[in-house]
């Protein structure tokens, strides 16, 4: 009898993070390649550091609109 394989994950796939959903956005290569720099260095992903500094930005903003 012939085993199936099982197939293997595609690569640069992965599942999503809790209730995450993907978001393109565009940035210069610098800014990414810092960004990437500092997950390795604070052992966190990329996609980590921007939604800490996403929320950060949009509390500030919210804080502007206020005033």
């Amino acid at each position: 009898m012939v085993e199936k394989r099982k197939a293997a994950p595609k690569r640069g796939r992965r599942s999503p993070v809790g209730d995450r959903r993907q978001f393109l956005t565009m940035m210069s290569p610098s800014v990414i390649k810092a960004v990437k720099q500092a997950g390795l260095e604070d052992d966190r992903p990329a996609w980590d550091i921007m939604e800490e500094a996403a929320k950060q930005w949009l509390e500030r903003r919210k804080g502007k609109r206020s005033e």
